[in-house]
């Protein structure tokens, strides 16, 4: 697993990940693209445990979800049934990401914001706005953009839909889809195109 693994991850991070698989085994496989999530955890009801990460992840972003994944793992085998993303898969989500923050793993850029997120972690890193900003600036480059980045009343792009930026509700921005005047929210860092 980890010759499949070592492609995906930064150089620096495989034999800390190796140690980590070595006392927590666990099939992992990397999957296509979804737009929902970057990665999960499943039990399947015959027992089968498996954690999918998609292949379209820089380096880091793989990084941080297979140990937010491997952390579901570990917190399953520790105590069977607890919420998904509760205390105890904090806990062991912050110690598994403990020994990779330093900058011979992630830039030295991306550490504050990292280790940010990291004093109360999310179900998704999504949710920590900075951080994936941060995430994303190692994206390879594309013609997207974060809907934060436009001005009130911009026009976008989002699945083949156009959209009116509209203003900023605590976390999200309400937006006006061109064709059918219906409201939506938007995440502030979900990706558009102009």
């Amino acid at each position: 697993m980890m010759e499949n693994l070592q492609n995906y991850i930064p150089e620096n991070s495989i034999s800390l990940v190796e140690e980590i698989l070595k006392k927590n085994p666990i099939t992992i496989k990397i999957v296509n693209n979804r737009t929902t999530k970057h990665g999960d955890f499943r039990k399947n009801k015959n027992g089968f445990m498996q954690i999918t990460i998609n292949n379209s992840l820089n380096k880091y972003q793989f990084l941080l979800t297979l140990i937010h994944e491997i952390a579901h793992f570990v917190t399953h085998q520790q105590y069977k049934i607890v919420k998904p993303h509760g205390k105890e898969w904090k806990l062991n989500f912050q110690h598994l990401m403990l020994p990779f923050l330093q900058p011979t793993i992630f830039p030295k850029q991306l550490l504050p914001s990292l280790a940010n997120y990291l004093i109360n972690p999310k179900a998704s890193t999504g949710s920590d706005v900075k951080l994936t900003f941060a995430l994303n600036q190692y994206n390879q480059i594309s013609d997207k953009n974060f809907i934060f980045e436009i001005p009130e009343g911009s026009i976008f792009t989002f699945k083949n839909k156009n959209y009116k930026k509209g203003i900023k509700r605590r976390t999200r921005f309400e937006c006006v889809e061109i064709t059918t005047k219906k409201v939506y929210l938007f995440n502030q860092n979900a990706e558009i195109t102009l």
